[in-house]
Order: C-alpha cells, then sequence, then structure tokens
C-alpha cells in the first residue's frame, strides 16, 4: 500500500518541487532602497506584502469543489512570489539585495515550514548565523524535502476547498500568517541574528556566502 501510495503522489510532489525550484532559481530586484530603520521598514512592509498574499489566497480559494483543487498550486506559487518579492525588498532595506542567493531566499520562504533546511544550511560564521550556500545535488535533495512537506500540507487543508467562504478565510489567514514569518527570518537572516537553534548538531562550520 505504502508503495502504491508513493507512486500516486510522487508525480505531485515532483510538480510542487519544480514550481519551488522555479521559484528560487532567480532572486527578484528589490524594490526598496537602504533605509535608515530597516526593521521598522521591514515591519510595514511585511505586512502590505502579507495582506496582498492574504487577499489573493481567499480569492483563489473561492471556487468550489473539484474546481478549486486546480487552484492551490496556482494559488502556492503567486503566494511564494509575493513573499520572493518581499525578501528581496527587504533586503533591499537593510542594502544587501545584492548579496542574496536561491540558497538564501529557499531558506526564507522555507525556514518555517522545514527544521531540516534549518539544521542543514544554517552554520556559525564568527559570533554570526548565517547560511551557507548548497551544491546543485544537495539544492535537489532539500527542494524534494521541502515538496513532500508542501504536498503533505496542501493534501491536509484540501477539504477547506469544498466549503468556500470558511474555506477561503482560512486559508487566506495562513497566507497572512505564513507571510509575515518569511519576513521575521528574512529580517532575522538580514541581522545576522539566526537563531542558534537552527544549528545542526556538531562543530561550527565556516559559511561560504553570506547576506550579513
Amino acid at each position: 500500500m505504502a508503495s502504491v501510495y508513493s507512486i500516486a503522489v510522487q508525480p505531485v510532489i515532483d510538480t510542487v518541487v519544480d514550481a519551488i525550484e522555479d521559484v528560487v532559481a532567480r532572486v527578484p530586484p528589490s524594490r526598496e532602497r537602504a533605509s535608515d530603520s530597516p526593521r521598522a521598514a521591514a515591519q510595514i512592509l511585511a505586512r502590505k506584502a502579507a495582506a496582498r498574499a492574504a487577499a489573493l489566497s481567499g480569492v483563489l480559494a473561492l471556487p468550489p469543489g473539484v474546481l478549486g483543487l486546480f487552484t492551490v498550486l496556482p494559488d502556492l506559487i503567486a503566494i511564494w512570489r509575493i513573499q520572493a518579492q518581499m525578501v528581496a525588498d527587504v533586503a533591499g532595506l537593510y542594502g544587501k539585495e545584492m548579496q542574496l542567493t536561491r540558497t538564501h531566499m529557499l531558506y526564507c520562504l522555507f525556514r518555517h515550514a522545514s527544521s531540516q533546511l534549518a539544521r542543514d544550511v544554517v552554520v556559525r560564521a564568527g559570533e554570526r548565523f548565517v547560511v551557507r550556500q548548497l551544491s546543485g545535488g544537495a539544492l535537489r535533495s532539500f527542494l524534494t524535502s521541502i515538496g513532500i512537506s508542501v504536498t503533505q500540507r496542501v493534501a491536509g487543508t484540501t477539504a477547506s476547498r469544498w466549503i468556500p467562504l470558511i474555506g477561503a478565510a482560512a486559508v487566506a489567514g495562513y497566507a497572512y500568517f505564513d507571510t509575515l514569518q518569511v519576513a521575521k527570518t528574512a529580517v532575522k537572516l538580514l541581522e545576522g541574528t539566526t537563531q542558534e537553534d537552527d544549528l545542526a548538531s556538531g562543530s561550527p562550520a565556516q559559511a561560504e556566502e553570506s547576506p550579513a
């Protein structure tokens, strides 16, 4: 049964992984300039992005039944793109947009959803905690892990698509919360204050590249 389930779900996971890879393949240019108060400016920017994500996600969740299921992946991709632009804009507020890479973007978008990602890419560099860059093979492996996690979450919330208004409100609320979490991760990363509990067990390593 497990093998049949895996075969049935694998195409969905592959589609999600490809979508995530496409989103993080190119870091969008920042629309913001360096700010004297980047944290405060980032909080305002995050709330605006979260409101846009919630509104879009709520609208896409309105179609009922089977039709609503076809909006799930477009919904996720649209939210990830809003969040990716937000991360780039936050980096611009900190004057560090040119230092962002796809690994930084992947970390910011999915750190709160994948503890394994946090443990394996966050390393100590002196007194700071930063994100090391992943090779192509390692990146694909992490993408697959995140794809599985996202697919499981989608499967768990599919029922909401059959209750249009209540379901749309729940989906919109999650998009808002999720976007704020992405912003919080981006601010911590850019300030070099990533939490120590993100580190994998073992001796500290040197970062290959950092935006901080």
